[in-house]
């Protein structure tokens, strides 16, 4: 669907097609791409094979029957031919245009294109999802909003992602700040997931809305897969941490927004007022990722070697030493560099 969103975006010559047919208030069925199975469901019309143009598009549409381009949707590979797809096809449409549309995407994986010429709107069939296009306006009123929220998103991230930091170097984690940290991770997550497609869909005028995102979103990377690699082994977890990834984002917006649903993906049962119990002690990945300059795989041999954040903190030169791979220069970054984020996380917390 991505793809076929970039390819209809505002900026590209497909879009520019579909715009003159609408404003020229006639309809089009059109097949971006072809193969056996798209032959076998056409017929008649007019084999052209011709360098696609916005104009050409348009006056071809005029005709009836459907268009066929190929998959990249440069040339037209055939003109006014009519699609016969198996009508045992389920489909929830009750246009023809679009009920043909829409079994023609199931049944041969190729996106189509319908323009409805009373409604006018374009309807984006890709396998056995639909999308509607939106105008521009719309979409980047939308596409703002949702920039709003994730602002506000991305401090409450902060605030609590500070914290649990601070809690990691007292060795007074709780549960309640893990599962608030993945909670606002993944909401963020999802968010940014929104207004990407907002990006791919507004083309060529969607590069401020991109710039903005990547702003709000800079500097998070790989912290939903460092929190949960630090606690899937703290709370004995049978679940690897790429299963635990995939239950949070199967979580639904209510269960998300409850705590003990986010740690329960972590395999941690919530009774009472558990949210609050102490005993959480993180491995180290995410705190050692923010040191600069450290390779993922000293940061992995570290966690090993010392087995848990509290150790990796009392460390000292010579023991960081042991660690294949930290010479002297080495271990005296990474015990720099946990005292500055020692430091400053404290005095953020008690600021």
């Amino acid at each position: 669907m991505h793809a076929t969103l970039a390819a209809v975006a505002p900026g590209t010559d497909l879009r520019d097609g579909l715009e003159r047919i609408l404003r020229g208030r006639t309809g089009a069925l059109i097949v971006l791409g072809n193969d056996r199975t798209v032959e076998s469901i056409s017929s008649g019309g007019f084999e052209l094979d011709v360098d696609f143009s916005a104009t050409r598009l348009r006056e071809l549409a005029k005709m009836d029957g459907a268009i066929v381009l190929n998959r990249e949707g440069t040339r037209i590979l055939r003109a006014a031919t009519q699609l016969v797809p198996d009508p045992s096809i389920e489909t929830r449409e009750s246009g023809t245009r679009h009920r043909t549309a829409e079994r023609v995407a199931k049944q041969t994986r190729m996106p189509v294109i319908s323009v409805s010429q009373s409604m006018a709107i374009v309807a984006l069939y890709v396998g056995d999802h639909r999308h509607v296009l939106e105008a521009r306006t719309q979409i980047l009123a939308q596409a703002n909003q949702a920039l709003q929220t994730l602002e506000r998103y991305r401090a409450r991230l902060d605030e609590v992602t500070a914290n649990l930091s601070a809690l990691e170097i007292e060795d007074l984690v709780t549960i309640r700040e893990v599962a608030a940290v993945l909670q606002r991770l993944e909401m963020v997550r999802r968010i940014s997931g929104e207004i990407e497609q907002y990006v791919i869909e507004l083309g060529v005028d969607g590069r401020l809305v991109g710039l903005q995102l990547e702003e709000l979103t800079g500097g998070i990377g790989r912290d939903r897969e460092l929190v949960v690699r630090d606690y899937a082994a703290a709370t004995d977890s049978a679940h690897d941490p790429t299963e635990i990834l995939e239950s949070l984002s199967a979580l639904d917006s209510a269960q998300l927004l409850d705590l003990p649903a986010v740690a329960a993906c972590l395999g941690i049962t919530v009774i009472g007022d558990g949210l609050d119990l102490h005993g959480l002690s993180p491995a180290g990945y995410r705190l050692l990722h923010r040191i600069p300059r450290l390779p993922g795989a000293i940061v992995d041999r570290l966690v090993e070697h010392f087995g848990g954040f509290q150790a990796l903190l009392s460390a000292g030169l010579e023991d960081l030493m042991q660690v294949e791979g930290v010479g002297e220069t080495r271990a005296r970054a990474v015990r720099e560099g946990l005292s500055r984020l020692a430091e400053a996380s404290i005095l953020e917390r008690y600021s």
